[in-house]
Protein backbone atom coordinates (compact mmCIF):
# COMPACT_ATOMS: atom_id res chain seq x y z
CA UNK A 1 0.00 0.00 0.00
CA UNK A 2 1.49 3.36 -1.03
CA UNK A 3 0.75 6.41 1.06
CA UNK A 4 1.74 10.01 0.53
CA UNK A 5 3.53 11.55 3.50
CA UNK A 6 3.45 15.31 3.73
CA UNK A 7 5.44 17.21 6.34
CA UNK A 8 4.32 20.69 7.35
CA UNK A 9 5.83 23.41 9.52
CA UNK A 10 4.08 25.26 12.35
CA UNK A 11 2.28 27.56 9.87
CA UNK A 12 0.92 24.64 7.83
CA UNK A 13 3.33 25.13 4.89
CA UNK A 14 4.52 21.94 3.21
CA UNK A 15 8.21 21.35 3.89
CA UNK A 16 8.73 17.93 2.41
CA UNK A 17 7.04 14.75 1.43
CA UNK A 18 7.41 11.48 -0.31
CA UNK A 19 6.02 8.03 -0.78
CA UNK A 20 6.63 5.08 1.42
CA UNK A 21 5.24 1.61 1.23
CA UNK A 22 4.24 -0.56 4.13
CA UNK A 23 2.66 -3.97 4.15
CA UNK A 24 -0.06 -5.61 6.21
CA UNK A 25 -1.34 -2.22 7.34
CA UNK A 26 1.52 -1.89 9.81
CA UNK A 27 3.15 1.42 10.70
CA UNK A 28 6.13 2.55 8.65
CA UNK A 29 9.56 1.49 9.89
CA UNK A 30 10.99 3.38 12.84
CA UNK A 31 13.74 4.80 10.64
CA UNK A 32 11.08 6.70 8.71
CA UNK A 33 9.14 7.97 11.74
CA UNK A 34 10.20 11.43 12.86
CA UNK A 35 9.18 11.21 16.48
CA UNK A 36 12.39 10.15 18.13
CA UNK A 37 14.03 12.12 20.92
CA UNK A 38 16.40 14.11 18.68
CA UNK A 39 13.60 15.24 16.36
CA UNK A 40 11.40 16.27 19.26
CA UNK A 41 14.21 18.10 21.00
CA UNK A 42 15.01 19.93 17.78
CA UNK A 43 11.44 21.23 17.65
CA UNK A 44 11.74 22.76 21.12
CA UNK A 45 13.17 26.18 20.26
CA UNK A 46 12.66 28.73 23.06
CA UNK A 47 15.41 30.85 21.49
CA UNK A 48 13.17 31.78 18.54
CA UNK A 49 11.07 34.17 20.63
CA UNK A 50 14.21 36.09 21.58
CA UNK A 51 14.77 37.09 17.96
CA UNK A 52 11.13 38.16 17.71
CA UNK A 53 11.52 40.31 20.82
CA UNK A 54 14.77 41.83 19.55
CA UNK A 55 13.14 42.89 16.30
CA UNK A 56 10.08 44.24 18.10
CA UNK A 57 12.34 46.30 20.38
CA UNK A 58 13.84 47.74 17.20
CA UNK A 59 10.37 48.86 16.08
CA UNK A 60 10.05 46.22 13.37
CA UNK A 61 7.07 44.15 12.29
CA UNK A 62 7.14 40.74 10.56
CA UNK A 63 5.47 41.24 7.18
CA UNK A 64 5.48 38.79 4.26
CA UNK A 65 8.38 36.76 5.60
CA UNK A 66 10.75 39.54 6.66
CA UNK A 67 11.21 42.12 9.40
CA UNK A 68 10.19 45.60 8.25
CA UNK A 69 11.04 48.79 10.14
CA UNK A 70 7.87 50.68 11.03
CA UNK A 71 8.39 54.46 10.95
CA UNK A 72 5.58 55.12 13.45
CA UNK A 73 7.40 52.97 16.06
CA UNK A 74 10.83 54.54 15.75
CA UNK A 75 10.31 57.14 18.49
CA UNK A 76 9.78 54.20 20.92
CA UNK A 77 12.34 51.78 19.46
CA UNK A 78 15.63 50.86 21.07
CA UNK A 79 18.91 51.15 19.23
CA UNK A 80 20.55 48.08 17.69
CA UNK A 81 22.91 47.88 20.67
CA UNK A 82 20.07 48.10 23.20
CA UNK A 83 17.92 45.49 21.50
CA UNK A 84 20.95 43.22 21.04
CA UNK A 85 21.98 43.44 24.70
CA UNK A 86 18.47 42.80 26.01
CA UNK A 87 18.02 39.85 23.64
CA UNK A 88 21.37 38.36 24.64
CA UNK A 89 20.44 38.65 28.30
CA UNK A 90 17.27 36.60 27.69
CA UNK A 91 19.05 34.13 25.42
CA UNK A 92 20.88 32.62 28.39
CA UNK A 93 17.66 31.02 29.65
CA UNK A 94 15.98 30.53 26.28
CA UNK A 95 17.77 27.36 25.24
CA UNK A 96 17.04 23.68 24.74
CA UNK A 97 19.16 22.86 27.78
CA UNK A 98 16.90 24.97 29.96
CA UNK A 99 13.82 23.37 28.34
CA UNK A 100 14.77 19.97 29.74
CA UNK A 101 16.14 21.19 33.05
CA UNK A 102 14.62 20.58 36.46
CA UNK A 103 14.10 23.83 38.38
CA UNK A 104 12.04 24.48 41.48
CA UNK A 105 9.43 27.24 41.61
CA UNK A 106 11.69 29.31 43.89
CA UNK A 107 14.66 28.91 41.55
CA UNK A 108 12.51 30.00 38.61
CA UNK A 109 11.22 33.12 40.36
CA UNK A 110 14.66 34.13 41.66
CA UNK A 111 16.31 33.64 38.26
CA UNK A 112 13.61 35.53 36.34
CA UNK A 113 13.72 38.45 38.78
CA UNK A 114 17.53 38.56 38.69
CA UNK A 115 17.57 38.70 34.89
CA UNK A 116 14.89 41.43 34.83
CA UNK A 117 16.86 43.46 37.40
CA UNK A 118 20.00 43.09 35.29
CA UNK A 119 18.05 44.38 32.28
CA UNK A 120 17.00 47.41 34.36
CA UNK A 121 20.58 48.05 35.44
CA UNK A 122 21.81 47.78 31.85
CA UNK A 123 19.10 50.18 30.64
CA UNK A 124 19.84 52.75 33.35
CA UNK A 125 23.59 52.62 32.83
CA UNK A 126 23.37 52.72 29.02
CA UNK A 127 20.18 54.73 28.53
CA UNK A 128 21.64 56.99 25.80
CA UNK A 129 23.27 54.15 23.89
CA UNK A 130 20.08 52.09 24.10
CA UNK A 131 17.80 54.91 22.99
CA UNK A 132 15.83 55.01 26.25
CA UNK A 133 13.69 58.14 26.22
CA UNK A 134 11.43 57.67 29.22
CA UNK A 135 10.80 55.80 32.44
CA UNK A 136 7.89 54.00 30.78
CA UNK A 137 10.35 52.23 28.47
CA UNK A 138 12.20 50.95 31.55
CA UNK A 139 8.99 49.45 32.93
CA UNK A 140 8.13 47.99 29.52
CA UNK A 141 11.54 46.33 29.17
CA UNK A 142 11.37 45.01 32.72
CA UNK A 143 7.96 43.43 32.13
CA UNK A 144 8.97 42.01 28.77
CA UNK A 145 12.20 40.46 30.06
CA UNK A 146 10.63 39.16 33.28
CA UNK A 147 7.57 37.66 31.54
CA UNK A 148 9.53 35.93 28.78
CA UNK A 149 12.17 34.63 31.18
CA UNK A 150 9.62 33.46 33.76
CA UNK A 151 7.49 31.63 31.19
CA UNK A 152 10.52 30.08 29.50
CA UNK A 153 11.78 28.81 32.85
CA UNK A 154 8.31 27.56 33.85
CA UNK A 155 8.03 25.30 30.81
CA UNK A 156 10.34 22.59 32.18
CA UNK A 157 8.81 22.78 35.68
CA UNK A 158 7.96 19.31 36.89
CA UNK A 159 10.13 17.89 34.11
CA UNK A 160 7.19 18.10 31.68
CA UNK A 161 9.23 18.21 28.48
CA UNK A 162 11.74 15.68 29.82
CA UNK A 163 8.89 13.29 30.70
CA UNK A 164 7.32 13.85 27.27
CA UNK A 165 10.62 12.94 25.57
CA UNK A 166 11.04 9.84 27.71
CA UNK A 167 7.39 8.85 27.15
CA UNK A 168 7.82 9.14 23.40
CA UNK A 169 10.93 6.96 23.46
CA UNK A 170 9.15 4.35 25.60
CA UNK A 171 6.12 4.41 23.30
CA UNK A 172 8.33 3.94 20.23
CA UNK A 173 10.10 1.04 21.87
CA UNK A 174 6.80 -0.64 22.73
CA UNK A 175 5.43 -0.11 19.18
CA UNK A 176 8.62 -1.50 17.68
CA UNK A 177 8.41 -4.61 19.85
CA UNK A 178 4.71 -5.01 18.99
CA UNK A 179 5.44 -4.71 15.24
CA UNK A 180 8.25 -7.22 15.59
CA UNK A 181 5.89 -9.74 17.19
CA UNK A 182 3.35 -9.21 14.39
CA UNK A 183 5.98 -9.77 11.72
CA UNK A 184 6.56 -6.08 11.04
CA UNK A 185 9.83 -4.31 10.42
CA UNK A 186 12.35 -4.09 13.25
CA UNK A 187 15.76 -2.49 13.28
CA UNK A 188 16.88 -5.03 15.87
CA UNK A 189 15.44 -8.43 14.96
CA UNK A 190 15.15 -10.99 17.78
CA UNK A 191 17.62 -13.82 17.65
Amino acid sequence: MNEEVIYVDEQGNQVGGGNYQHSNGLAPPMAMQQTDKADLLEKIRPDLIVEVIRNRLLGKEFINGSWVTQPFLQDRALTEKGAWDIANLMLGVSSQNVSISKLSNDEIRERALSIAKTAQYMCLKNWKEYGIQGADQLYFIHELVFSNTFITLKQPEGEGIRKMLMGTITEQSMKSEDNSRKGGFSLFPKR
